[in-house]
């Protein structure tokens, strides 16, 4: 099995849950005791959180860079950034490093088509519902985007940073998420993409009356079956 490098820490919430996945496909596949070979570079979220909020992606680019080249020193045979939003600077994480970049966008959109779903819906930080660099790419796979109108944008940014992030998981924030969803199935969405991996602590499958497609996890299987192909 190669080797799994995870830039984690953006939340350590949602990174804990990469390791555990990472470790359940492997046993699944594997069988026995087998654990993914995974090393783990978990950054200060506080730090990447200001240079989100003041728009200094190439700053936060580079931390990101640097934590990449630190996992292929390490011995790491592929890269996986374990937060959707800090895929926008996945191009400089990319030519950091000569090891390959699996983006997350990427085994999300083969996972929304093999399931025979065109029209989705994606939840996820504002900037990762506002801008270009997820929803582009995802369009760019085929598929037809949809995302809240702006109060709802609003309010699932919020509960991801004040509660999500934190570990928090309110009921009434999970009603607020399933009436977004609705919502979305309302203007057409056939599948809603959990689009940040907190989000996953809040809402499953049964929360909609649509397939989801929780990135997290999405990821992290690819990751596996990449690690053991050789």
């Amino acid at each position: 099995m190669r080797t799994i490098g995870l830039i984690g820490g953006m939340s350590w919430e949602s990174t804990a849950e990469y390791y555990r996945l990472l470790n359940e496909f492997t046993r699944d596949r594997l069988g026995g005791l087998h654990s993914a070979r995974c090393v783990l570079y978990s950054v200060d979220f506080a730090e990447v959180e200001r240079l989100q909020v003041q728009g200094r992606w190439r700053e936060a680019g580079e931390l990101l860079a640097a934590a990449a080249r630190s996992l292929e020193a390490a011995g790491a045979e592929m890269v996986l950034i374990c937060t959707n939003t800090m895929h926008i600077v996945a191009g400089q994480v990319e030519a950091a490093v000569s090891v390959p970049l699996l983006h997350l966008a990427d085994a999300t959109a083969a996972a929304v088509r093999a399931a025979g779903v065109r029209r989705v819906g994606l939840l996820g930080t504002a900037f990762t519902m506002e801008q270009d660099f997820y929803r582009g790419r995802l369009a760019d796979a085929g598929l037809d985007v949809r995302v809240p109108d702006p109060g709802a944008r609003a309010l699932v940014h919020r509960v991801i940073y004040e509660e999500l992030c934190l570990g928090v998981v309110r009921e009434e924030s999970r009603l607020a998420y399933q009436q977004v969803i609705r919502d979305l199935v309302t203007a057409g969405a056939e599948g809603v993409i959990l689009g940040c991996t907190e989000i996953e602590l809040l809402i499953g499958a049964q929360d909609s009356p649509v397939p989801v497609f929780p990135t997290a996890r999405l990821h992290a299987e690819a990751a596996v079956r990449a690690a053991l192909a050789g």
